[in-house]
């Protein structure tokens, strides 16, 4: 499908592969989308400035950079820079079309899915029925009406009251008229005559205002003086409320006196920034609720259906999607200048599941071909970089649930083609394997499907959130002798830390106390690792270190208990273990810590000595010491690689990969029974 995507300052328009449906979203076929003047033009001249400027103006993104490049190097940094100023990123939020393979006309809206593009994936919460008798083109500005109503429900005007609207670009234009359709007097404010006019056209009043009931600013301007004249034009105890982008250096003396009420407008309204409602589709219950932002563009679109509001003058015009870079450039230098361009799509868009990509590097006869099945962060910044130093692999294949980061990362790292389907890299009979880098809910199904398609797994922590997941993977095993290779990613054992450590006790004399202190540091409660996509930390991260005890004690477990500071998020806890042949574990992991102690810790007891690897960069016996952290995600690659092409043992036995994740389900079951206590 087409898609249109933004770039250093420029739009374009790019073939991308379709969205596949996942549950809790629609698949739309879009007819119209709407270009927002405001957000979008702006977006696109913040992304033409030159890269110093844009430096100079987020000095915390310079902070990141730097720390990245002390902790990943140089190459790695770049990579991961050089990715985002190449990838392109979609625009648009607001669109109109029909549910897939049906005859129901939906409108959508949403910056994270309602894209300018041929086909569009939404969830449920943020699709709405469009009125029989209304045009889709009418129906694709959805988004901006309900921006428009909940301004006015922030408001809460009454019948005869006087409101002024600062700024009459589209947003004021219909927060104009729904006030007049409110039974309000509208005074109109603008410096474009010509907008004050076809303001005028629709009863707004053109005079001076002074104590008004309110003022809605819809306004785009860096200066603090729009919200400073707001509050003079008020009565006492009147409200302003802000829709619009403009400066917030307030002035006390603009709003003491009047006790005036200052009120900000959410975008569309209840449900918006929250993703239980947009991405789960958990709704408000409508008496406590009223008007959620599903809510408040149903009710656009009954207002647009019943004439109580007319934008058909505030179309300056409709482009066929191919002439996007003509409706951009409208919008930045017409004269006057429009208030709202359409962009229109072919009623057939053809299928299209896979990319090719002409710039792909071609793969010899001898190395693996391997697929990337999720191409969020981790993959761009560690794994993508390490298959390329790594000439035992060639990258035939990327996939994402986003088409257009499908297609960048397939085209950065030189893939033959990108996807948003998982099955059709395993239709792919030149695929040798895959490397899973999902969300952790996807790992355990995506894996055996990998596995009975005859592809050897690569498998990021954990194998699996749950034993109910993870037995279904051992039975394959079980039944399937000569199965494909699963490596589940547990690559700290593979660091030359890791390695180090081996080969120093595998020869000890007795067992062994093993201290291990991971400072992870704070995730916000909000965050998906602690909820069902990640399964928490303890199972999405602390499983490395049950590996690594399991690696370097190489024995069966015997006893595993936990005792945690009770919290939401059950990321302060301390796990001990015992295995059979003596040696014991503990691990604390918290969350409490500070960022500027050093994240991982172990101390091991043993033969007399005590050996210490702190954040691996360093250990004490034998002597080591690295400028990087070396956490063995390059060499883990090498070692499946290896398996691959040479047969043999596998780089972690099957028993081991299931033992640490064992371990974490008996340290979850502990911290569940300890919560309920």
């Amino acid at each position: 499908m087409k898609q249109v995507l933004m770039k250093q300052g420029t739009v374009y328009l790019e073939e991308v592969p379709d969205p596949t449906p996942e549950p809790g979203f629609r698949i739309v076929r879009v007819s119209h989308s709407c270009i927002s003047t405001g957000t979008e033009l702006s977006g696109l001249k913040a992304a033409s400035m030159p890269l110093w400027k844009r430096a100079l103006m987020e000095p915390e993104k310079v902070k990141k950079a730097l720390k990245m490049f002390a902790a990943k190097g140089f190459s790695k940094t770049k990579s991961i820079i050089q990715g985002k100023l190449t990838a392109g990123s979609p625009t648009g939020y607001s669109a109109a079309g029909f549910l897939d393979g049906t005859a129901i006309r939906v409108a959508c809206a949403g910056a994270q899915c309602a894209h300018h593009a041929e086909i569009i994936q939404v969830p449920e919460n943020l699709i709405v029925p469009i009125p029989a008798t209304l045009d889709f083109a009418s129906a694709s500005t959805v988004a901006l009406g309900a921006i428009a109503l909940q301004g006015i429900r922030r408001a809460q005007p009454t019948l005869g009251e006087t409101f002024v609207v600062i700024g009459l670009g589209f947003l004021g234009q219909i927060t104009a008229q729904m006030l007049l359709a409110n039974g309000c007097r509208v005074i109109g404010m603008d410096l474009d005559p010509h907008r004050l006019a076809l303001a005028e056209s629709f009863g707004v009043e053109l005079r001076k205002a002074d104590d008004v009931d309110g003022v809605i600013i819809t306004a785009a301007s860096a200066s603090s003086e729009v919200i400073s004249k707001a509050f003079k034009l008020c009565r006492k105890k009147g409200r302003v409320v802000l829709v619009g982008d403009v400066g917030l250096n307030l002035k006390r003396s603009d709003f003491y006196h009047k006790e005036l009420d200052f009120l900000i407008s959410s975008s569309y309204g209840p449900g918006r920034y929250d993703d239980r409602y947009e991405e789960k589709g958990l709704d408000y219950p409508i008496g406590y609720v009223r008007w959620t932002e599903n809510r408040n563009m149903e009710e656009y679109l009954r207002l647009l259906a019943e004439k109580k509001i007319d934008i058909e003058p505030l179309i300056h015009a409709i482009y066929p999607v191919e002439q996007v870079s003509q409706a951009y450039q409208v919008l930045g230098e017409g004269v006057p200048k429009p208030l709202l361009v359409l962009l229109s799509y072919p009623h057939s868009a053809h299928q299209q599941k896979t990319v090719a990509n002409p710039e792909a590097r071609s793969g010899k006869k001898d190395q693996i071909q391997l697929a990337l099945i999720g191409a969020g962060g981790f993959a761009k910044e560690m794994h993508l970089p390490n298959l390329q130093s790594i000439p035992d692999f060639h990258l035939r294949a990327v996939v994402s649930r986003s088409g257009h980061n499908a297609a960048a990362v397939a085209k950065q790292f030189e893939a033959n083609y990108s996807t948003t389907d998982f099955f059709e890299v395993l239709k792919d009979p030149e695929v040798d394997a895959v490397l899973i880098a999902t969300r952790h809910h996807l790992h355990a199904a995506l894996a055996l499907e990998a596995l009975r398609a005859g592809k050897h797994v690569l498998l990021e922590k954990p194998m699996a959130l749950n034993r109910e997941d993870m037995q279904k993977i051992l039975d394959f095993y079980a039944s399937t002798p000569d199965a494909p290779i699963l490596l589940t990613g547990f690559n700290r054992r593979f660091s030359k830390y890791g390695t180090s450590l081996f080969q120093t006790v595998h020869k000890r004399t007795g067992p062994m106390v093993l201290n291990y202190r991971m400072n992870a540091g704070h995730i916000p409660r909000e965050h998906w690792v602690h909820g069902e996509e990640g399964g928490g930390r303890n199972i999405g991260e602390a499983c490395h270190i049950y590996d690594l005890f399991t690696y370097l004690t190489h024995a069966k477990v015997v006893k595993v208990d936990a005792h945690s500071i009770p919290s939401p998020t059950n990321d302060n806890f301390i796990a001990s273990m015992t295995f059979d042949d003596g040696s014991i574990a503990t691990l604390t992991y918290t969350s409490l810590g500070s960022k500027e102690y050093p994240k991982e810790q172990l101390e091991i007891f043993v033969d007399g000595k005590v050996i210490v690897l702190n954040d691996y960069k360093s250990l004490s016996h034998p002597k080591m010491e690295t400028v990087l952290h070396e956490k063995g995600q390059r060499e883990e690659l090498i070692a499946f690689a290896k398996a691959i092409q040479q047969g043999g043992a596998w780089p972690i036995p099957l028993w081991q990969q299931a033992q640490a994740m064992e371990i974490a389900f008996q340290v979850e079951d502990n911290l569940c029974k300890a919560a309920l206590h």
